[in-house]
């Protein structure tokens, strides 16, 4: 976790910070889920995002969808 809060700090986080808590929510809100998800490429992953080394790497197995619908 410590390294994941680094990041959002010296990455994303305004130096001047934010003028309302909405406005703070809102553009964390978009760097987890967005930008740091899909978009920010990581070492570990090969170079691709969390969420598309996911979807590269983790491919359900066909006995699993046919079993539970998915």
């Amino acid at each position: 976790m410590e390294p994941l809060f680094r990041s959002l700090k010296t990455e994303w986080v305004p130096t001047t910070w934010y003028t309302s808590r909405d406005e703070a929510e809102k553009d964390i809100d978009y760097y987890f889920m967005t930008y740091f998800n899909w978009q920010r490429p990581h070492r570990w992953n090969d170079g691709l995002s969390p969420g598309k080394a996911e979807n590269f790497y983790l491919k359900p197995c066909p006995e699993t969808v046919d079993r539970y619908n998915v």
